[in-house]
């Protein structure tokens, strides 16, 4: 299998909302129970500032999306256009950590290398505007991957905006 990147334009958009829903369901069921992945829906999916910004990837498979994912050099660490409490300022690289964001892989590519591809191209791009640390928020069936990557663990915190309580891991990485 030949994995391929590309940016994200807004016509990918609705079948990247395909891949992330796929991926809540799926991915996540060996750590959250039902009413949790309901739930998380409200605190993840797709935030159309990153398109907009290009710095969302999209990695291609086989003629297929393997996965999705990208950085951020705005404020929010998490969340899609439908979350509340969004920050659009921008980060200054000097100070601030770069947001690695809305990483998903489809079910079908799991475990095949997609959010290692997406992670190096998010280190890469963000390090190549100046910025010296990545921040992300870990759902738990992330959390192994980005320990493998080097990345440590923070504050772990519970989001309830979606209704019930979700487990998450902010979690962090110096580069450059």
């Amino acid at each position: 299998m030949k994995l391929q990147h590309r940016l994200a334009s807004p016509i990918d958009i609705p079948a990247l909302t395909v891949v992330m829903d796929m991926a809540i369901a799926g991915l996540q069921r060996p750590f959250l129970d039902a009413a949790q992945i309901e739930s998380s829906r409200m605190i993840m999916g797709l935030d159309r500032q990153l398109v907009a910004d290009e710095t969302y990837f999209v990695v291609d498979a086989d003629g297929a999306i393997a996965g999705c994912g990208g950085w951020s050099r705005r404020a929010t660490l998490y969340g899609g256009d439908h979350t509340p409490g969004r920050d659009a300022a921008l980060l200054d690289p000097v100070t601030d950590a770069a947001r690695v964001r809305a990483m998903y892989t489809h079910p079908d590519f799991a475990r095949r290398g997609v959010g290692r591809l997406i992670l190096q191209l998010c280190e890469d791009a963000a390090a190549a505007e100046g910025f010296q640390r990545l921040e992300l928020m870990a759902t738990l069936s992330g959390r192994a991957l980005y320990r493998q990557c080097g990345y440590f663990d923070l504050e772990a915190i519970s989001d309830d905006r979606g209704g019930v309580p979700v487990p998450l891991v902010r979690m962090g990485k110096a580069i450059g």
